[in-house]
């Protein structure tokens, strides 16, 4: 009895290693299925290739004569904020995605495939995570070519990035929510435009606060993208780690925490 136990035992948690291994395996063809999609149609890449170098480039040199009193001193504040700026509109992605293809039927497809139902939401997931990778190489290289030189290191700066990239992956499972209950791509798009647009510029992304007017000081301040540029500015520029580092990291872990599983049960009803 004892030996049948232990077989049936055995047989089971196979089983269960067998569905996670298909499940990883699946994920990971889905992303690369988002790769190909991208060096089909390279224009998908636009916002995390030009987008960053454009910004950079006509942020410094339009701003930083006004506002610094050259270029090179504007750099450390305006490459933390162009990088915080680029990643969180690059997150945006995911949901209109996702929204484009449930409308396109390819997600119909894809369920009568022997594919795990996990996998092609999963799988966009991890395609992202390479889409941040060549906005924050693109931002950081180009600043340096026109003169930007951050004193925090290479630690610093390989810190801001993940921190960056971390944050931008905890905000892509809120869009991909809103993709997934979305009536429309296009729908998607401008609606979450019309949220971090905001949020961005109301911000310390490319001005002091202290220059807002006192009624919208307490806004920007309270507001979670400065607190994130600061943390950039702080691990790059100085190679330290601050408040607002922590703050952060704890609200990219809490997003994580409400909205994963939020996802996940609708993405399961809606496919």
């Amino acid at each position: 009895m004892n030996t049948l136990t232990e077989r049936s035992g055995t047989k089971y948690r196979d089983l269960g290693q067998n569905e996670l291994d298909r499940m990883i395996d699946n994920t990971f063809v889905m992303a690369y299925r988002g790769l190909i999609k991208v060096r089909r149609t390279p224009e998908q890449l636009v916002d995390v290739t030009l987008q960053p170098v454009l910004f950079v480039l006509m942020f410094s040199y339009i701003f930083g004569g006004a506002i610094a009193g050259n270029v090179r001193d504007y750099l450390p504040t305006v490459i933390p904020g162009i990088l915080v700026q680029t990643l969180l509109t690059a997150a945006t992605v995911t949901g209109a995605q996702l929204r484009e293809d449930m409308d396109k039927g390819v997600f119909n497809r894809f369920k009568s495939l022997p594919i795990a139902r996990i996998a092609p939401l999963a799988g966009a997931l991890i395609a992202d995570v390479i889409r941040y990778v060549i906005a924050t190489t693109l931002t950081l290289v180009t600043g340096l070519l026109i003169g930007y030189r951050p004193y925090g290191g290479i630690f610093g700066v390989a810190s801001a990035g993940l921190l960056v990239i971390f944050v931008a992956w905890s905000l892509s499972w809120i869009f991909a929510f809103f993709g997934v209950i979305a009536k429309s791509a296009s729908g998607f798009t401008g609606i979450s435009m019309l949220i971090l647009m905001p949020l961005t510029f109301l911000s310390n992304a490319y001005v002091p606060i202290s220059s807002f007017p006192k009624s919208m000081q307490w806004i920007a301040n309270m507001n979670p993208v400065t607190h994130l540029i600061s943390a950039v500015r702080q691990l790059s520029n100085h190679g330290t780690i601050s408040m607002d580092f922590w703050l952060s990291l704890l609200g990219a872990i809490l997003f994580i925490c409400i909205f994963a599983p939020l996802t996940l049960r609708v993405y399961m009803k809606k496919t």
